[in-house]
């Protein structure tokens, strides 16, 4: 399944800095993300364009990852000859990631 299908996220950018919150629409589907989606496996997502670290925080009161990333937009906002790689094209692009229900439970149902 697709992150999408369990969480919707919510971005910002801060010179060469994209910052992504990833949310799952219901608490059920935390320790999945927990599983899934890790600073690793974001940064391998995002290879050739997050050029810095990916770092997480976990908000487990609120079912949601935050991810800063450094170096991520060329520049920066105002630097970068990228038509649109800021935060809201890197928060849709996240969300294609591939992540296995099986992770934390093989019953997990997305819905």
């Amino acid at each position: 399944m697709k992150l999408r299908d369990i969480a919707h996220s919510r971005t910002g950018d801060k010179g060469d800095m994209s910052n992504i919150s990833v949310i799952a629409y219901d608490s059920k589907h935390y320790p999945l993300l927990l599983a899934e989606v890790t600073a690793e496996r974001v940064r391998a997502h995002f290879a050739g364009i997050v050029q810095g670290d990916v770092v997480r925080y976990e908000l487990p009161n609120i079912a949601a990852l935050n991810f800063v990333m450094s170096r991520a937009l060329g520049g920066g906002v105002t630097r970068s000859l990228a038509l649109d790689a800021h935060g809201k094209s890197l928060s849709s692009a996240l969300l294609d990631l591939d992540i296995s229900a099986d992770a934390a439970d093989p019953n997990l149902d997305p819905s």
